[in-house]
């Protein structure tokens, strides 16, 4: 009696059935019946900067218990366990190792917002240990790895959203129907771009780890390097050992709204043509480059970035415009406007920006088995983007791509850069 105790208990905390409880339709059923208001518990990983957003819409969230704050840094680490600890009824667990939220039961996902090379490795471990996953964009460091974490969430059948925002915010959603309905005509034709005037990084030092981070758990499956002092937290970015350059940073968020009016998956040909400009300095990625896509169908795309000059198109940092026959679309960060040829305003619509709602739709699939507004699938397509741009710009050439296969063609120096080297013992596997 006492095992069958403890065993509805754990059933009540878990995500998910195992195979055999699932074929038992009466007993699913009433779990979907009290699902709107199960209790969803999620451990975040990495609370510096973004994390802190993680943990903003989660605790706006009914129904939802942030039961673990996970980073290497031991001040964001206090910080954050002290203030979901005000918020909350239960004081969250803090760790800087994130298999030990894997560990426990209790918890039904893990919302990653960590460095880039971390993405796919924590979310095939968290899928494999039966946790649903939310993780931040790009999705994965490098195309092999997403190719992974859609094998593990099929294997594990767990729910994994990417964080791409957008695709939940109904003026957005409202924008890219009206340009699916045809309004425009015949689109074939996107232009994104992202703008923004961040400073030289200067050279780094050799120095000593600071006594308040785990350096090498932050490397985690990264090949190790030597610890410099113009690295954490942030300008990680711009080296291609950890991150994935402007174009992965942001680019992720327009080229996926371009991808998706234009309801296109995989492109056929990529180049990319840019450098670092602004200044001589450890940064190693573009902070200035204009990348082109071309898709079957004849439609395609370009992303403009500026990673040191804030001045953008149509008076916004950010956007996509879409050109139709009848007029044109235009998604900038805060609202949407459609024009026709004479640039007549024929409609425009704006709304929340909030994250929110895309970590309530998040929460919606685990309970009641909604669609996700980003599957980890469509993620990986625009992420793809980011790689395949990348790669054009770190090689030099024009990339082809076979839609069907999803492989790069007769190019093996391009074909190189679709996976990396890991450290030893953590080489991610389905």
């Amino acid at each position: 009696m006492r095992y069958s105790l403890n065993r509805r208990q754990f059933l009540k905390k878990t995500s998910t059935f195992s195979a055999g409880l699932m074929a038992m339709g009466t007993f699913r059923r009433a779990r979907a019946a009290e699902s709107p208001n199960r209790k969803v518990v999620v451990g975040i990983m990495g609370v510096n900067s973004r994390g802190m957003a993680h943990v903003a819409g989660y605790l706006a969230l009914p129904n939802c218990e942030i039961g673990y704050i996970c980073d290497v840094d031991s001040r964001a680490l206090e910080k954050a366990v002290a203030l979901v600890g005000s918020k909350q009824a239960r004081a969250p667990q803090g760790v800087k190792d994130f298999r030990k939220i894997l560990d426990d039961p209790s918890v039904d996902a893990l919302s990653i917002a960590t460095p880039n090379h971390w993405h796919a490795p924590a979310t095939i471990l968290a899928c494999s240990a039966g946790k649903h996953v939310y993780v931040e964009k790009p999705c994965c460091h490098n195309p092999h790895e997403g190719e992974l974490m859609v094998a593990a969430a099929r294997k594990h059948k767990r729910a994994v959203q990417m964080g791409n925002q957008r695709r939940s915010w109904p003026w957005v959603i409202e924008a890219i129907n009206r340009l699916q309905a045809g309004e425009l005509g015949k689109v074939c034709f996107a232009r994104s771009w992202y703008n923004n005037s961040r400073p030289s990084i200067g050279h780094g030092k050799t120095v000593p780890v600071p006594d308040w981070l785990d350096y090498s758990l932050w490397q985690g499956p990264a090949p190790e390097r030597p610890y410099v002092d113009n690295l954490i937290h942030y300008n990680w970015h711009w080296r291609w050992h950890w991150g994935n350059g402007e174009l992965g940073n942001n680019g992720i968020h327009s080229l996926d709204l371009a991808r998706w009016g234009l309801g296109v998956d995989y492109p056929t040909r990529i180049t990319c043509s840019g450098g670092r400009y602004h200044y001589q300095d450890d940064w190693e990625t573009p902070d200035t480059c204009v990348t082109t896509f071309d898709f079957d169908g004849g439609k395609g795309t370009t992303w403009d970035g500026q990673s040191c000059d804030p001045h953008g198109f149509e008076d916004t940092r950010f956007g996509v415009t879409f050109y139709g026959e009848k007029g044109v679309l235009i998604i900038t960060e805060k609202a949407y406007r459609v024009l026709d040829l004479n640039n007549k305003l024929l409609a425009e619509g704006k709304g929340p920006t909030s994250d929110e709602i895309h970590f309530g739709n998040f929460l919606d699939a685990i309970r009641e088995e909604k669609k996700l507004n980003s599957e980890i699938e469509e993620g990986t397509k625009s992420t793809l983007l980011c790689h395949l741009g990348n790669i054009a710009y770190r090689t030099g050439h024009t990339i082809d791509f076979d839609p069907k296969t999803r492989k790069i063609v007769g190019d093996s120096h391009a074909t190189e850069l679709w996976s990396r080297k890991y450290r030893p013992g953590w080489e991610p596997k389905v």
